[in-house]
């Protein structure tokens, strides 16, 4: 009872301590738009013509270059960017997000940003993919912060040869404001290494939630504390997975959760269980989990302690997976081709390939039936 009081904690202490973090790294502080007057026509309707800029935007630009007569610099840089493998849809979406790069010079400004970006692999239609996602790259300095910011996140993962974790990371932390501080990252680390998540826990901590390394080390220190009084050990695979589903929500959404498995009749120790057997349960949404227990203690007469023990299968699809092996199942049933009773818990975690071998495959004549019940529901959820 002890651990589950104090999953009652006020998402107002942790948030309020992270928020500020939890912008656009890279991005300008919006200032107010520049009064009518003042707009370079030319500049004003390129903008918001051709990329559909708001009237702000096009504003605040067109004031920053009052007395441009040509197109030619924003039509070079186009250019350039088309010359590098960006697609049309790719550099409206990235001037329509941050227009001043067209103001940008080629040499001085783009050219050794996307090269950086090159050299880690990312080339063409990719390269333009990435950058038309996180625009505000472009708009920071390389050596003060680009730089810097790649050579921290290099301390983490240390074992990305190809940077494929290290571009993962960079579409994740794009969404905050100011540099990372490297003091305070360098503490996180050592924090979570002290409580064993390391390797490849830490790095999948880095991938998958990255502010978490990135909020003020005391806020850390509380969300796995929490963690902790839930029952987890530092020893457990299982503490990275719950750090993220804890921090992926608020300390409200997070027990609206637990209060619907209790409606359910799950104790507050059976609420723990589940969570503790597989935290990211609760990473899926109250509807998703109100329609799965439902089906599962209703229709497919399931024990409640076989949810307490399988909590995953509340996170599988229902329309895809659940149900179509459920209706497969109640067919052998029926027609008394199987050798014992199944729970349709059972044959959740097999492959397509595994089920198909095993459930319909072998059964000759009744195959093309099965087969049918099978994919039928398939069809009909694709029209929900």
């Amino acid at each position: 009872m002890r651990a589950f009081s104090l999953l009652h904690f006020h998402s107002r202490v942790l948030h309020s301590k992270v928020s500020g973090f939890f912008f656009c790294l890279f991005s300008s502080t919006a200032s107010p738009a520049p009064a009518h007057s003042s707009r370079n026509p030319l500049i004003f309707n390129y903008l918001t013509r051709t990329f559909t800029c708001s009237e702000k935007q096009a504003l605040w630009v067109s004031n920053d270059h009052p007395s441009l007569k040509t197109l030619d610099k924003p039509q070079s840089v186009v250019q350039f960017l088309e010359e590098i493998g960006f697609s049309k849809s790719q550099i409206q979406y990235t001037v329509r997000v941050s227009p001043g790069i067209l103001f940008c010079s080629i040499e001085k400004n783009l050219k050794p940003k996307l090269n950086l970006f090159q050299e880690l692999g990312l080339t063409g239609d990719r390269l333009g993919e990435f950058i038309s996602k996180n625009p505000s790259f472009l708009n920071c300095s390389l050596e003060n912060t680009l730089m810097p910011q790649i050579d921290l996140i290099r301390k983490v993962l240390v074992d990305d040869k190809d940077n494929q974790d290290l571009i993962w990371v960079l579409r994740r932390v794009s969404r905050f404001r100011a540099k990372v501080p490297e003091p305070m990252l360098l503490r996180n680390i050592a924090f979570l290494k002290s409580c064993n998540i390391v390797g490849p826990r830490l790095v999948t901590m880095f991938k998958t939630r990255p502010w978490v390394l990135l909020m003020p080390e005391s806020a850390l220190r509380d969300l796995v504390s929490r963690v902790l009084n839930m029952g987890f050990s530092v020893d457990s695979g299982m503490l990275v997975y719950a750090l993220q589903t804890v921090s992926s929500m608020s300390a409200e959404t997070f027990n609206r959760k637990l209060d619907l498995l209790k409606r359910f009749g799950f104790s507050d120790n059976e609420c723990i269980e589940m969570f503790r057997r597989f935290p990211s349960v609760l990473k899926a949404s109250e509807a998703k989990l109100k329609f799965g227990i439902e089906f599962f203690l209703n229709d497919a007469k399931v024990e409640r302690s076989t949810l307490v023990r399988r909590p995953i299968c509340l996170i599988c699809s229902m329309e895809k997976r659940v149900k179509p092996r459920y209706r497969v199942l109640q067919v052998l049933k029926l027609k008394r081709l199987l050798k014992k009773e199944l729970s349709v818990v059972n044959v959740l975690e097999m492959s397509e390939a595994e089920f198909l071998e095993k459930f319909i495959s072998p059964y000759g004549d009744d195959a093309e039936e099965l087969l049918a019940t099978y994919k039928g529901n398939l069809l009909d959820s694709s029209r929900e």
